[in-house]
């Protein structure tokens, strides 16, 4: 009991029958469910599979041929491979998933978020297999999967709607009429879209054509449908959803609502719950209109109501529902001390809620961060690669890491790039903000490029921590956001003297091999072996280049002094753990206490975690050598990314000019077509379509002669 309490924090705080519920593990009554399996990976895998474990049900993972050795494989009761990396031939594979399913005698599915969970011809195939599909029914899927329908339905319910057109007339003369009368700018939305694909906006008629030809051609391409609709556009729009759960009894609740306004490429980065700056009533409305949408559609299980908010008038419209278990869930289990999933299985066994609307509670306030690989200095772009190192915060009752990888585990180019998701709670927003920031500090991760740098500076912007939030936040903001991470001095000199402690600490551990009975820590902090009293560094990386004079006196104090300053700064160290490629360091200078992680994981460079970010500092090389592919870039093209090769559109003996495409490189959701550097004849193409390709690869070299 006591450890269910510690993982959903605050249930004392919430009433007595919440408490009590939460601590009741799953019955074995009719129409209960004792083994499911998990039609997904990653880190909403791992997260059933812990309220499974908790509640006595067995699990079943699926996984494909890139996920054999996956967290996920690894905790559950079974697993089963089901096919190639490609997630079309793996987990988008309806029929190996139901098939798999029977062979383990599963009595439910449950399908995660992404993959096939608002799949219809799923939810009907389990139907038909008599496998109890853990989610809505198909008809709501179907309803709610298609915006104009789902729209029709929310007039007749009542919901308020923004002013659009959703008829079937796709003529362009039908459409940019209709756009004309609601009134420019307006959006133009893929009608079976999702994820942001299809979704373009015209400031006015002029760029209208474009646009809606634009927004036809993704959306055929990611759907296989070019219908669309037409909506007005509000300039500073919040995104606020409300999360709804119903069972099959006819009863529907709210637990509350989160705000996701914070996005890039229609992609949430951070959420928070409860939204920032809405009244009582405000939540009560829109809360009660999120029922009534469930409702709508005979809803039966956890769902997402979505609402844009117009921050001007604060009216909100219904967006759509998102007929699932949402990536952001976590931050409503911490402020209402439930869990989720265990209600899902509760309902998907013919159970009713487990509490009425007056008995669930708001308790404080909780922010998600969405670790991500993908570098942010080159426009997000997705990254791949090997967690060579990952340290994280310590969780806790108010922490919580929502992750699917360990250290070692690769970030694969078939999937997406979420690392994993920080998750913080405090009893206020103010504090929750200063907790999740204070915890991407102490998130370290190597291997590939990570947005945690980024995170930190949005937990920082004046405007979100007053809650100032929309959904072009990003772009609005992006010369503070996006900034290039540059060393201060104060980092510079904690990587030379962290250098010398972590040389230092291998050289004693070397001295102390003779003597079991002695540790490291029980030498001279300043103990050296053979090492130069006063050392010069050249520390540099792409955007610094310094050099310092480091001088060691005896008990680990160091002056340190940089080239053309005649200022020499006291600095005393002392390390707080140590091992072969790690060092844990604080050090005391300026008057002030400056704690430190180093990180060694080749000879060619080192990496420093500090107050102000994470650096990699080469000590000894020219400030860029140039690779063999950067020398040949004004001859070629380089693919930016890691991903797939998935079309090419020149061969040998083309003539191409500058910026025309010659190959789309497709990695984790997203398309990047590379371009012809200058104009010439293509000299030679390095891959064909399927091809996997790795990051700064030249894939055309051209003759410009």
């Amino acid at each position: 009991m006591k450890a269910i309490q510690r993982r959903f924090h605050r249930i004392d705080e919430v009433n007595t029958a919440a408490r009590r519920l939460l601590s009741l593990s799953v019955s074995r009554s009719s129409g209960e469910m004792n083994k499911i399996l998990i039609a997904n990976r990653g880190e909403i895998a791992c997260r059933v599979i812990r309220t499974a474990r908790r509640l006595g049900v067995e699990t079943v993972a699926v996984f494909s041929d890139a996920d054999a050795k996956a967290m996920h494989v690894s905790q559950a009761d079974e697993a089963f491979h089901i096919g190639p990396a490609a997630s079309t031939l793996s987990y988008l594979n309806k029929a190996k998933i139901i098939e798999t399913a029977k062979q383990a005698n599963c009595q439910g599915i449950h399908p995660g978020y992404g993959f096939l969970s608002e799949n219809a011809e799923f939810a009907e195939l389990c139907q038909d297999a008599g496998i109890t599909f853990i989610g809505p029914p198909p008809s709501a899927i179907r309803d709610m999967g298609i915006k104009s329908t789902s729209k029709a339905i929310m007039i007749k319910a009542g919901v308020p709607v923004i002013q659009g057109y959703h008829g079937e007339d796709q003529s362009i003369h039908k459409l940019l009429t209709e756009a004309e009368s609601i009134g420019f700018p307006v959006m133009i939305k893929a009608v079976c879209g999702g994820g942001g694909k299809g979704m373009r906006i015209a400031q006015d008629e002029n760029e209208f054509e474009a646009q809606l030809e634009s927004a036809k051609r993704e959306s055929l391409s990611s759907f296989g449908d070019d219908n669309v609709l037409i909506e007005k556009y509000i300039s500073s729009p919040r995104h606020v959803e409300v999360q709804v759960f119903a069972d099959k009894f006819g009863n529907c609740v709210y637990l509350f609502e989160r705000d996701c306004s914070i996005q890039r490429r229609h992609q949430k980065v951070i959420e928070e719950a409860p939204a920032p700056g809405l009244s009582e009533e405000q939540r009560r409305d829109i809360g009660e209109a999120a029922v009534r949408a469930a409702l709508a559609v005979n809803y039966v299980g956890a769902g997402t109501v979505e609402f844009i908010l117009d921050s001007a008038s604060g009216k909100f419209y219904f967006m759509e529902m998102n007929t699932r278990l949402q990536v952001e869930h976590p931050v409503t289990e911490m402020i209402t001390g439930l869990d989720l999933v265990e209600w899902q299985l509760q309902v998907a066994s013919n159970k009713r809620l487990p509490l009425t609307q007056d008995e669930i509670k708001l308790n404080g306030h909780s922010f998600e961060a969405r670790i991500y690989a993908e570098d942010t200095e080159s426009g997000f772009l997705p990254s791949a690669g090997p967690l060579l190192h990952l340290d994280t915060p310590e969780p806790s009752p108010d922490i919580r890491i929502e992750t699917g990888v360990r250290e070692g585990d690769e970030i694969s180019v078939h999937y997406d790039p979420m690392i994993s998701k920080l998750v913080v709670w405090a009893p206020t927003r103010v504090a929750a903000l200063k907790r999740l920031k204070s915890s991407l500090e102490n998130y370290h991760i190597l291997g590939l490029d990570v947005n945690i740098n980024f995170l930190r500076r949005l937990c920082e912007h004046p405007d979100l921590i007053a809650g100032d939030v929309h959904t072009g936040f990003i772009e609005s903001h992006s010369d503070s956001l996006l900034s290039v991470d540059k060393p201060m001095k104060e980092d510079i000199i904690q990587a030379a003297v962290g250098k010398i402690l972590h040389e230092n600490s291998q050289l004693r551990e070397n001295a102390l091999l003779s003597n079991g009975s002695l540790s490291v820590f029980d030498l001279e902090p300043g103990f050296r072996v053979n090492q130069p009293r006063r050392r010069t560094f050249k520390i540099r990386n792409k955007h610094i280049d310094q050099t310092l004079e480091v001088t060691t006196n005896q008990g680990a104090n160091f002056q340190v002094k940089f080239e053309n300053d005649p200022k020499e700064i006291e600095v005393k160290g002392a390390i707080k753990a140590s091992d072969k490629d790690k060092l844990s360091f604080e050090l005391l200078f300026n008057g002030r206490i400056y704690r430190s992680k180093m990180v060694h994981k080749s000879m060619e460079n080192f990496h420093i975690f500090t107050k102000n970010g994470h650096f990699t500092f080469d000590l000894d090389s020219p400030l860029h050598d140039f690779t063999e592919q950067e020398r040949d870039q004004p001859k070629g093209a380089v693919s930016p990314m890691p991903g797939v090769v998935d079309r090419v559109f020149v061969k040998p003996g083309d003539i191409v000019k500058a910026d025309d495409p010659v190959m789309v490189v497709i990695a984790m959701k997203m398309e990047f077509v590379i371009k012809a550097p200058a104009s010439g004849k293509i000299k030679e193409v390095m891959f064909s379509s399927g091809d996997n390709i790795g990051k700064n690869v030249p894939v055309i070299r051209l003759d410009e002669s």
